[in-house]
């Protein structure tokens, strides 16, 4: 009988504990193109100064493209029509004019992964006071989500090639479609083919020192570049002529600070083109402090795609440079490109 007891008390103990736990909720995985963003905002609003603003931030141009091309590819809806499976857009921006006032991000409301931007306000001024304070915040959300998107895209099917880990003691995370073009002692060049053109990725090594002070650090930059393009990076044959890529001449290119791998880094954008032919495109470049070798890592992703939108082929070479890690596989200093 006690054997009998003891049995039936731990059942009903089973049997409470799993009443007790939590049901997990599953939510279905997100959909939508890359850099494509739902808003969801009543048609009046949108056709008004609330539309104006949000399009003035989110519709903005994408820094150091060969044209303008907005951040996100916008589609908006009114409330009623955001239901089935549209609630499981990818990046999602809701604005209201409710009793209510705020402005906050929301994660993983109807699918998975995804961000939900929430602005509400009692008039079309708090509205827009709202989206002007959060605005910046949630397009870094959008962003980095898109970016991680990507990056997962990317999983399917990665170059084996080892090119960067022997050459320069880092990897990255590359589409099997980009092979390995040039491989110097320390420099290394990555392409594909695309319809129109080509997109890049080099890869190399300067010494910690490379960069002396701020105050010169663009004309720095640029004389990198430019001597990197000399170097390696030939344009088409002229007769009597050196073609070879620099940075455009017309324009400084736009430098930020950034942290890439856990690293300082210095984030560049802006256009190349070729000397003494009419070629030309956007670049991405990320200087990354590597202190522990007393260098500078720099890779640079680059398209020339003529008479094309390239706003979305940077954002797969952003997507990309961003995946670097470094290996413990290191090069002798003496061996970087000075």
């Amino acid at each position: 009988m006690k054997k009998i007891g003891f049995l039936f008390l731990m059942i009903s103990l089973l049997l409470i504990s799993c009443n007790s736990t939590p049901k997990k909720s599953y939510l279905p995985e997100s959909i939508g193109a890359i850099n494509s963003l739902a808003i969801v905002i009543d048609n009046d609003l949108w056709e008004g100064a609330v539309g104006d603003r949000v399009r003035q931030h989110f519709a903005a141009p994408v820094l150091g493209l060969s044209w303008e091309e907005p951040l996100f590819t916008i589609n908006q809806m009114p409330a009623k029509v955001f239901s089935g499976s549209v609630l499981s857009t990818r990046s999602v921006l809701f604005i209201a004019k409710d009793t209510l006032s705020l402005s906050h991000i929301k994660t993983d409301m109807y699918a998975t992964p995804q961000k939900v931007g929430v602005i509400k306000g009692t008039t079309e001024e708090e509205i827009i006071k709202n989206l002007d304070t959060k605005a910046d915040e949630m397009i870094k959300a959008f962003k980095d989500l898109e970016i991680g998107e990507a990056q997962k895209r990317f999983l399917i099917s990665l170059n084996k090639e080892k090119a960067l880990e022997e050459k320069l003691g880092i990897s990255l995370s590359i589409p099997s479609i980009y092979k390995v073009g040039k491989e110097e002692d320390s420099f290394v060049w990555i392409d594909r083919q695309i319809q129109k053109g080509s997109m890049n990725i080099i890869a190399y090594e300067v010494p910690g020192n490379h960069f002396k002070s701020n105050a010169t650090l663009v004309a720095d930059i640029v004389n990198m570049r430019d001597s990197i393009g000399k170097q390696f990076i030939p344009g088409p044959t002229v007769p009597g002529k050196t073609t070879y890529m620099i940075t455009e001449k017309a324009f400084s290119p736009y430098v930020f600070p950034a942290e890439i791998s856990n690293r300082k880094a210095a984030e560049v954008r802006g256009i190349w083109e070729i000397a003494n032919y009419p070629m030309a495109g956007p670049f991405l470049t990320y200087i990354i402090n590597d202190e522990e070798n007393d260098r500078k890592i720099v890779i640079e992703g680059f398209v020339f795609a003529p008479a094309t939108e390239k706003r979305d082929y940077m954002f797969e070479l952003e997507a990309i440079l961003k995946t670097i890690k470094f290996t413990d596989s290191q090069k002798p200093l003496e061996a970087s490109i000075k």
